[in-house]
């Protein structure tokens, strides 16, 4: 599948990639791109061999420098830009309902926009020299499309400091405060996101998918909605063929054999 801002590739091993591939942009979050990425997630949640989505870029030191600042500027009706907007929401929601797991792999920069894009993620593994921050603020811009994620990661000081400041962290400093799982070194980035990317995708992917869904309707729900929605999640999950596959496998001390009922 060929896309112009992205590059979008499934390997046998149900792993689908999602590379950005605007180097000369610093993978500037345009509307192309969003549509790119838009296109390129819904192909991965529609095609069933897809177990797995790892988000990365092709540039050598950035993952992506955020928002296309020129388009905030263009002489455009102020209603052409609110619409325009709506791709990043759209993105994130996509991202979030997308009924299988993904993997940030920040190989680079992670700014502005595009820490946003990264936290939509379920996962973040950051290679060592990459920093993260929403520098918006110093160039007369506020981060308004991300801090909803940002803030349902990282405790509210912390992103307090991160909005007003707009300073940027290190690699190390994200994953003390939460905002990324793992920071791992150039020669082992590629091998310790492949290693994730596989196991994730060995997992039953039904059961996958209602965990999935839990995971993200329910984070925003009062305590006992959200019981109510995990225990219906937990009542589905009785009725496939997956969890007695996997139940039966444990005990017979072998390797399950997934068929997605």
């Amino acid at each position: 599948m060929s896309y112009e801002t992205v590059r979008y590739e499934v390997a046998e091993t149900g792993v689908a990639t999602i590379a950005l591939d605007q180097p000369e942009t610093r993978n500037a979050l345009s509307d192309q791109v969003l549509d790119d990425l838009l296109a390129a997630f819904t192909a991965a949640r529609d095609d069933d061999a897809v177990r797995c989505v790892v988000l990365t870029s092709t540039h050598e030191r950035v993952f992506s420098s955020g928002g296309n600042l020129a388009g905030f500027a263009e002489g455009v009706p102020l209603v052409h830009k609110h619409f325009g907007t709506d791709r990043f929401p759209r993105l994130f929601r996509l991202i979030g309902e997308l009924g299988k797991p993904s993997i940030c792999a920040a190989n680079g920069h992670v700014l502005a926009g595009g820490l946003g894009l990264a936290l939509a993620c379920d996962l973040i593994v950051a290679r060592e020299g990459a920093t993260f921050g929403t520098p918006e603020i110093n160039v007369g811009v506020f981060p308004f499309m991300i801090m909803a994620l940002i803030y349902r990661n990282v405790g509210r000081k912390k992103t307090n400091e991160l909005l007003l400041l707009g300073e940027r962290i290190s690699a190390e400093e994200a994953e003390r405060i939460g905002l990324v799982n793992r920071v791992v070194a150039a020669d082992a980035f590629d091998a310790a996101v492949g290693d994730w990317a596989v196991k994730l995708a060995g997992k039953s992917p039904v059961l996958m998918r209602l965990g999935k869904d839990a995971m993200y309707r329910q984070q925003d729900l009062p305590f006992v909605e959200a019981l109510e929605l995990l225990q219906h999640n937990l009542t589905l999950a009785f009725s496939t063929e997956d969890i007695q596959e996997g139940v039966r496998a444990f005990f017979e001390k072998r390797e399950p054999v997934w068929t997605g009922r």
